[in-house]
């Protein structure tokens, strides 16, 4: 995908990318991003956030061995129940079935399902990973900046025509990834991985159709004429 040239562009045009190319990606353009991603606002200037992006050899090495380790429980933090609010589990379902009929996969395929959502493990093969981890000290509006800093990584890669996709499914194997990195466990939480690199423009999941709520439906304006 083509560079983006206004924030506007970077915006529409980042999308969850789940199956990537092997090409690689410079390391001085991913310096360049984290360089300019060190200006995200955080309350009290904070800057809670810490990673570690991992290609090659490190990034394979720990994949094989989430491979063989079974999702740790109890898991790193809770993940919101989808089925508290309708809107959010019929927007789940929704992205589900969407991703799942581009992909060819049949609903009761679980099987299908098993193996596509497995491949998480491996960040659907993009040639870097960014490592997200900050100390377990840090509160709610703390995790806010983190998911700032987060976007902003995103869109300054879109700039560079480079793809992405969040994972907090790596969370499950946060222990395993710790050790790997050299992190302690007992100091920090490890908040997700985030899947960088050029997207494969041929693979039908990386185009099925995105869907978001109206915004009079999120947003009130008050007070204006």
């Amino acid at each position: 995908m083509s560079k983006s040239t206004t924030v506007t562009e970077a915006v529409m045009s980042r999308r969850s990318i789940r199956a990537f190319s092997d090409k690689p990606v410079p390391l001085d353009i991913l310096r360049q991003v984290m360089e300019t991603a060190r200006w995200t606002p955080s309350g009290c200037n904070f800057q809670p956030w810490e990673g570690a992006i991992l290609t090659g050899e490190p990034l394979r090495q720990l994949q094989e061995k989430m491979k063989v380790t079974p999702p740790q429980d109890p898991k790193e933090y809770s993940w919101s129940d989808p089925e508290v609010i309708p809107e959010c589990l019929a927007r789940l379902q929704q992205v589900g079935a969407d991703m799942y009929a581009a992909l060819q996969v049949e609903r009761g395929d679980k099987e299908g399902r098993a193996d596509f959502m497995a491949r998480n493990i491996v960040s659907f093969d993009a040639p870097a990973v960014l490592m997200v981890y900050f100390p377990r000290v840090m509160g709610a509006p703390q995790w806010s900046d983190v998911g700032m800093w987060l976007q902003t990584i995103m869109l300054l890669l879109r700039e560079q025509g480079l793809d992405s996709c969040p994972q907090e499914f790596l969370s499950m194997y946060s222990k395993v990834i710790k050790d790997h990195l050299g992190v302690s466990d007992e100091t920090h939480i490890f908040f997700c991985g985030i899947a960088i690199g050029y997207q494969d423009e041929e693979d039908p999941v990386n185009h099925f159709d995105r869907k978001r709520e109206p915004l009079d439906g999120k947003v009130r304006f008050l007070g204006f004429e």
